[in-house]
C-alpha cells in the first residue's frame, strides 16, 4: 500500500503520528484519510462530526487507521444578498485544492469524503477524482421541513412579497424563524439534494444512502458501514477512475433528469468529469434530456419537501424506474454493477422499509416519485441553447418555465449587474415583454453568483413570471423557478455577444428550437446577416472591463475560470 510505501523513505512519518497517540500497531494499518466539511457553517455542516467519527469507527472495525481533515465549506442561503455570493462558486475550487493538498502531501491509501452542500459536495467529487486513490463517499442528508411544509426555497418569494407590501414584518419573521429546524442540507430539490444524489448515481455511495433524513439514526450507521466499506476498497486498490466513466456519468444525467434536479449541475458535473480525464458537453445533458421521464413530485418544481424522496426509495428507485435507460454495467463502490446493486437492495427489504416512512405521512411512493408509465413530464427538464446571443450555449429548466414564454420575442433590458436588475423589477420598471439581461456576472465577471432575488422577484410576481425572460451569464439558484436562461457563453466579461447587447433589441427565445438569438434591432427585426453586421461594428467599439477584484481569491479565480458552460472550474 502506498502508505507503507512512503513510510520507509520518510522516517519522520512514524514519530510524528504516533506523537498524535497512534500506537506501532496502527502504523501498520490501511491509512484513510477522512476528508470533511464539518464547521459551524450552516446546518449542512454542522452536524458532520457525528458522521466523521462513525466512519472513523467503521475504519477501526475493518482494521485500519482513520485520520479526520477538515475543510468547511460556506453557505449559498448565508452569503444571498450582497458580494458574499460571489465566493460561492471559487470555494469549490478551493476545497478541491485542499483535499489535494492534504492527500498529496501525506500518504493515504483510501478516503472518506463527507459533505451535504451546494460546493462542499461537488468540492469532494472533484477532490475524488483528482487524488485517485480509493475513495467512497458520505453525504450529510436532508433537514427536516418546517411547520406546514415550510422550507427554506419559499424565503426568496416571502422576501420579495414582503418588499412589495402582501405581507407584513410579523410574517416574514415567522417564516424566516421556522424554516430551518434541523440540521441537513435544505428541504427541496436545490443543488445541494441534486448533487447528494448525482454522487449516489455515480456509484461513489452507499446505495440508497443519498438525502436521507439528516436526522435519522440510520444515517449514522450509513458513515459507519462505508468506513468499513474505504479499508475494503485500500486493500482492493479500485481507484475512482477505474470506478467511474463515461457511462456512469450518463447515468448521473439520466437521474438529473427524472429528478428536475438543479441547473448548477451543469456546472459541477462537467467540472467534476474533468477531474476525472472525462469531457462532458452541454450537448450530451441536452440529448439525454431531450425524451428523459421526469418523475419526481418534489419542491421547487412539486409539493413535496426533499427529506420525501428517501421515504420513497431515493436513488435506487428512480433508478429501477429508469433502468431501460442505465448503463447497468457501471461499476460502483460496493465493487458490483449498478444492476447488481438495484438486485440486491430489492432483495433486502428496502424498499418495505421506505413505505413505512411514507405511510407515517400519510402517502405512497407514487405521490413522491412516479412510475415511468405516469411521469410528470416526458420530454426531461433541461434544454441548452445556442444561437447568436450564445454561441457556446446557456442553460434552461424549461419545465420551470411557463408554456407561454417556451417561443417568444422580447425586447431587451439589459443591466451589468444583479443590483441593477432587481431594483427594476421590484420598482415596477419591468414590463411584459422584456428580456432581463444581467451580464457581467459570469466566472471572469464576478465569479458567477446567483441571480436568486431577482428569479425569485419576477417568480413571485404573476404578471412578469409568465411574460417575461432573465437572461444571463450568471447561474441561479437550485431553487430557481420560472422564465430563466443562465450560463450564457462566452460570458460578457469575454466579450461575448451578451455585452453587446442594447435596449430594445429583440430577443428570440425558442426552447424546442434549442436557439437563443438576437433577432432584432432597436426594436425592428433584421435579417441574419444585417444583426451580424452590428454585432461586429458594436464589438469594435466595446472595451473590455477591468476586473471587479484586484486582489485575493475571486481575482486569482477569475483569471484562471474556464467557460460556465465547460463547468466554471479553475484551470
Amino acid at each position: 500500500m502506498r502508505s507503507q510505501e512512503i513510510r520507509r523513505v520518510a522516517p519522520e512519518m512514524d514519530p510524528l503520528r504516533m506523537g498524535m497517540g497512534w500506537t506501532p500497531q496502527d502504523l501498520d494499518k490501511p491509512q484513510i484519510l477522512v476528508e470533511s466539511t464539518f464547521g459551524d457553517s450552516h446546518p449542512g455542516s454542522a452536524h458532520l462530526l457525528g458522521l466523521v467519527e462513525q466512519a472513523v469507527s467503521g475504519i477501526d472495525e475493518a482494521g485500519g487507521k482513520g485520520a479526520r481533515y477538515f475543510t468547511t465549506d460556506i453557505c449559498d442561503g448565508q452569503a444571498q444578498g450582497h458580494d458574499g455570493i460571489n465566493y460561492s462558486l471559487a470555494s469549490r475550487d478551493m476545497i478541491c485544492h485542499m483535499i489535494e493538498i492534504h492527500a498529496g502531501a501525506t500518504p493515504f491509501d483510501a478516503a472518506v469524503l463527507i459533505a451535504s452542500c451546494d460546493k462542499g459536495v461537488p468540492a469532494q467529487l472533484m477532490g475524488i477524482g483528482r487524488i485517485n486513490i480509493p475513495s467512497i463517499m458520505i453525504t450529510g442528508g436532508v433537514m427536516d421541513a418546517g411547520p406546514n411544509l415550510l422550507t427554506l426555497e419559499q424565503i426568496g418569494m416571502y422576501s420579495a412579497m414582503f418588499q412589495r407590501g402582501e405581507i407584513d414584518e410579523a410574517q416574514f419573521t415567522y417564516y424566516k424563524q421556522h424554516a430551518c429546524p434541523s440540521c441537513g442540507a435544505c428541504s427541496f430539490m436545490g443543488t445541494a439534494s441534486t448533487m447528494q444524489i448525482m454522487a449516489e448515481a455515480l456509484g461513489l455511495m452507499l446505495p440508497g444512502s443519498a438525502l436521507m433524513s439528516a436526522t435519522s439514526p440510520a444515517l449514522q450507521e450509513v458513515a459507519r458501514r462505508a468506513g468499513r466499506q474505504a479499508v475494503i476498497l485500500a486493500k482492493g486498490g479500485m481507484t475512482p477512475r477505474d470506478l467511474v466513466t463515461e457511462e456512469s456519468f450518463e447515468n448521473a444525467i439520466m437521474v438529473h433528469a427524472a429528478i428536475s434536479g438543479s441547473t448548477n449541475a451543469l456546472l459541477h458535473l462537467p467540472a467534476i468529469a474533468h477531474e476525472f480525464g472525462i469531457h462532458l458537453s452541454g450537448e450530451t445533458f441536452d440529448r439525454l434530456h431531450r425524451d428523459a421521464s421526469y418523475l419526481l413530485d418534489v419542491r421547487p418544481a412539486g409539493r413535496w419537501p426533499a427529506q420525501y424522496f428517501s421515504y420513497a426509495g431515493g436513488v435506487p428507485r428512480v433508478m429501477e424506474e429508469i433502468r431501460d435507460r442505465l448503463h447497468l454495467g457501471a461499476m460502483t463502490v460496493t465493487g458490483k454493477t449498478v444492476g447488481e446493486n438495484l438486485e440486491e437492495i430489492a432483495k433486502s427489504g428496502y424498499y418495505e422499509a421506505c413505505d413505512e416512512q411514507l405511510q407515517k405521512v400519510g402517502l405512497e411512493r407514487t405521490d413522491v416519485i412516479r412510475s415511468i408509465h405516469r411521469p410528470i413530464g416526458a420530454k426531461g427538464t433541461i434544454a441548452v441553447l445556442k444561437g447568436n446571443l450564445a454561441p457556446d450555449g446557456a442553460v434552461v429548466k424549461h419545465s420551470a418555465v411557463p408554456e407561454a414564454m417556451h417561443r417568444a420575442v422580447l425586447r431587451a433590458r439589459p443591466f451589468d449587474c444583479e443590483e441593477e436588475a432587481i431594483g427594476a423589477v421590484l420598482g415596477g420598471r419591468i414590463h411584459p415583454g422584456d428580456a432581463v439581461i444581467i451580464r457581467y456576472e459570469g466566472p471572469k465577471g464576478s465569479g458567477m453568483p446567483e441571480m436568486f432575488y431577482t428569479t425569485e422577484a419576477i417568480a413571485s410576481d404573476p404578471a412578469l413570471a409568465a411574460s417575461i425572460a432573465l437572461i444571463t451569464d450568471g447561474r441561479f439558484s437550485g431553487a430557481s423557478k420560472g422564465p430563466a436562461i443562465g450560463h450564457v457563453s462566452p460570458e460578457a466579461m469575454e466579450g461575448g455577444p451578451i455585452a453587446l447587447v442594447e435596449e430594445g433589441d429583440l430577443i428570440s427565445v425558442d426552447i424546442p428550437g434549442r436557439r437563443l438569438e438576437i433577432v432584432g434591432i432597436q426594436g425592428e427585426v433584421r435579417s441574419e446577416e444585417e444583426i451580424r453586421r452590428s454585432l461586429e461594428q458594436r464589438k469594435q467599439k466595446w472595451k473590455p472591463r477591468e476586473g471587479k477584484y484586484r486582489s485575493g481569491v475571486l481575482r486569482f479565480f477569475a483569471d484562471r475560470a474556464a467557460s460556465p458552460m465547460e463547468g466554471g472550474y479553475m484551470r
